[in-house]
C-alpha cells in the first residue's frame, strides 16, 4: 500500500529534511573504512556512518551497538541491525525510499541483514565498506535486489 500523496507543505518539509540529512552525510565521503568506527574523517564502517549522521541530527546516540563481525557472517541468526533501526528510526516501505533514508541490505540470501547506506539520490547511495572509504555509489539492480528494509530518520526534536 502506497502512502497518501503529500501536500505541498508536506513535500517541502520532506525535501528540507532530506537536504539536512544529506548535508550531514556528504562530509563523510572519503572517510577511511574502519570496522566499528564512527569518526568523521578518521574512520567509519556502514553503521558508523549512520551513527554519525544520527549524532549530527539528534545529539547522543540512543544506544551503544554490540560488537559485530566485519565479514557479515553473524552466526546468532538475530537481525540485530534491523531490530536496532526499528527501535530508533521510522520503518517505511521499500518503494517509498527517498534521499536521506537509510537502506538496509542482506548481502547473502538466508543471512542476516548486515550492510546499510544512506540514499543520496534516486539511484545513488552513500556507504562505507571494507576495502574502500566512505563513497557514493550507484544504487543499481545488484544493490536493489539485496535491499530488505528502509528507515527514515525521525525529525529533530524542537
Amino acid at each position: 500500500m502506497s502512502p497518501p500523496p503529500l501536500g505541498e507543505r508536506d513535500r517541502r518539509t520532506a525535501v528540507e529534511g532530506a537536504c539536512r540529512i544529506l548535508a550531514h552525510t556528504r562530509p563523510w565521503l572519503g572517510t577511511p573504512y574502519r570496522h566499528q568506527a564512527s569518526a568523521l574523517g578518521a574512520g567509519c564502517d556502514c553503521l558508523g556512518l549512520v551513527r554519525g549522521v544520527w549524532r549530527a541530527l539528534h545529539g547522543a546516540e540512543p544506544e551503544v551497538p554490540p560488537p559485530y563481525r566485519p565479514d557479515w557472517a553473524e552466526t546468532s541468526g538475530r537481525e540485530l541491525l534491523l531490530e536496532a533501526f526499528s527501535r530508533w528510526l521510522i520503518p517505511i516501505s521499500l518503494d517509498a525510499a527517498q534521499p536521506g533514508d537509510v537502506l538496509v541490505f542482506r548481502m547473502v540470501a538466508g543471512a542476516v541483514a548486515k550492510h546499510c547506506a544512506i540514499q543520496s539520490g534516486p539511484d545513488r547511495m552513500i556507504h562505507a565498506y571494507w576495502g574502500r572509504a566512505c563513497v557514493e555509489s550507484v544504487l543499481g539492480r545488484w544493490w536493489r535486489e539485496r535491499c530488505v528494509a528502509v528507515f527514515r530518520f525521525p525529525p529533530p526534536q524542537q
